[in-house]
């Protein structure tokens, strides 16, 4: 693996992690003072719907089609004219985004129809998500912004400005929650909850103007010339629009969860949130500290016609990526119940509501790895300009998750929901793979070959032993227990000694491997 591969998942997931800390002290507050209910799943859809569009798009779709070409550009005609594309990219961008936010503003009564249908019979909970989503609605059009101005400064070798910017984010919710809620809430919970809505605008405001220096910082000021359909602008469009899909399956996945668990019994969609957020922090991680260092560098080595070396960074990629989320997989799955109780039962939310999120938490605990694989392996099409493969994929995939969905739902209702879909990731990370093998892209080497299976055992291993110790330790777990920190961390602790001991001895990872990551933070 490049030296510089290493350091940028390094970069990126120090940052990420620092960002998943600060949004842990974030939820545990939001719980606090939220609860599960009807204020709390109505922002929870207004965060949900500018975020969905900032991912499929921002960090998705638009993401995958602008950095192969900026990096082409890097590569082949020099610094000056890699930033002249970014900018007229930018002004394409924002007069696209302006038209979609003034058309989303005045139809947000019927978007929020489509994306919380189960919300219509309920016209208290419904008009309060309408009311919330015009506020958060604009974080969309900032978010997006700031997107290219990451994709520029990881196209240059500069990590971790973008790598910060969800930290902002946290802060200014925090700040919202102890400065503004305060005042707000006077009016009850729906004043927290539109407290939280403007700590979202705030934080797209303050992550654009921190890129905006950091791009300046790296010779690469984004001015705004008129919006032309240059031959650059044209060619990011034509992998932009199949794209949109193939970038996004996860999030569309996510989005269709959500439209499924409005139709539940009030809380679902809240249950289905604070899961996700766990799960997320190792997808977080680790899948968007790959997915970002690899694109990049895959875009460079293809161009230079290194094929070899583009292989080699595909594997390393493959086995960091099974390294880290394996052992997270088992310890989600064992430890959900604690997880949930420990970091979310107390204040507005109830014991009975950390027991039910635990179920829909082991729900994505199963697709963790496909989750974490998706983001490895479509850098692979995405750096060859191939946007058009993944998108066929994602229309299985969606299809899947749906009727998974219908399936599960009556049986297992929110994990259900949660588990269809880590099933149909699971699918796409099957095509994904098969396609790349075929095409001769992608050949797992001897070195992968020999540590997968080994670190399977060894998370197997920790999982099991977990289980084992439960049924004496989750007693002491329990709200107003005082040892109940410092016992599951040290169960944490003790679970991550386990698997990365039995790993080293397996043979299925070094850790000298991850002794090079943290030096090459």
């Amino acid at each position: 693996m490049p030296p510089t591969f290493a350091r940028a998942i390094a970069t990126v997931g120090g940052f990420t992690m620092l960002s998943r800390v600060l949004g842990f002290v974030r939820d545990v507050v939001q719980a606090a003072v939220l609860g599960v209910g009807p204020e709390s799943d109505a922002f929870l859809v207004a965060f949900k719907l500018p975020n969905f569009f900032r991912r499929l798009f921002g960090e998705g779709a638009f993401n995958a089609a602008f950095v192969p070409v900026f990096a082409g550009l890097l590569a082949t005609e020099g610094h000056r004219r890699a930033v002249m594309f970014a900018e007229q990219a930018l002004a394409v961008l924002l007069a696209a985004l302006l038209v979609f936010l003034g058309l989303a503003e005045a139809g947000m009564p019927y978007l929020t129809m489509v994306m919380a249908p189960g919300f219509v019979n309920d016209p208290e909970r419904f008009n309060l998500t309408v009311d919330l989503a015009r506020i958060t609605f604009p974080y969309l059009l900032l978010v997006s912004l700031a997107s290219l101005q990451s994709g520029v400064l990881n196209s240059l070798d500069r990590y971790a400005a973008a790598a910060a910017t969800p930290i902002l984010l946290n802060l200014c919710m925090i700040a919202a929650m102890l400065g503004l809620a305060p005042i707000l809430g006077q009016r009850g919970r729906d004043g927290v909850a539109e407290a939280l809505a403007w700590g979202v605008v705030g934080a797209g405001v303050a992550q654009f103007l921190w890129l905006a220096a950091a791009c300046r910082r790296a010779n690469a000021p984004l001015r705004l010339p008129r919006p032309r359909l240059t031959p650059e602008v044209k060619k990011l469009l034509k992998l932009l629009l199949p794209g949109v899909l193939g970038a996004g399956i996860m999030h569309v996945n996510v989005m269709i969860d959500m439209i499924i668990a409005s139709l539940l019994p009030t809380g679902a969609v809240t249950h289905l949130y604070y899961a996700d957020r766990i799960a997320q922090l190792p997808l977080g991680v680790v899948g968007a500290a790959i997915a970002t260092a690899l694109l990049p560098l895959l875009a460079r080595q293809i161009r230079q016609g290194d094929g070899a070396a583009a292989q080699a960074s595909q594997n390393r990629a493959l086995e960091y990526g099974l390294m880290l989320t394996l052992p997270a997989t088992a310890a989600l799955m064992a430890l959900a119940e604690p997880i949930m109780i420990v970091l979310f039962a107390r204040g507005a939310f109830s014991l009975a509501d950390a027991q039910s999120t635990a179920r829909v938490l082991q729900g994505f605990a199963v697709g963790l790895p496909a989750f974490v694989l998706v983001k490895a392996l479509t850098p692979g099409f995405f750096a060859r300009e191939d946007t058009r493969t993944p998108v066929r994929f994602a229309i299985v995939c969606l299809l899947t998750n749906l009727l998974f969905n219908l399936a599960l739902m009556p049986w297992l209702g929110a994990a259900g929901v949660a588990l269809s879909t880590s099933l149909s990731s699971w699918l796409n990370v099957a095509m994904l793979g098969v396609t790349l093998h075929r095409r001769g892209l992608l050949t797992v080497d001897a070195r992968l070959r020999r540590r997968g299976p080994r670190l399977l055992v060894a998370a197997l291993v920790m999982a099991g032993a977990i289980f084992a110790a439960l049924p004496w330790l989750l007693p002491l777990l329990q709200p107003g227990e005082t040892l109940r920190y410092p016992l599951f961390a040290a169960l944490c602790a003790g679970g991550a000694l386990l698997f990365f001991g039995l790993g080293q001895a397996l043979g299925g990872l070094d850790l000298r491997d991850l002794k090079a990551l943290r030096r090459k933070a």
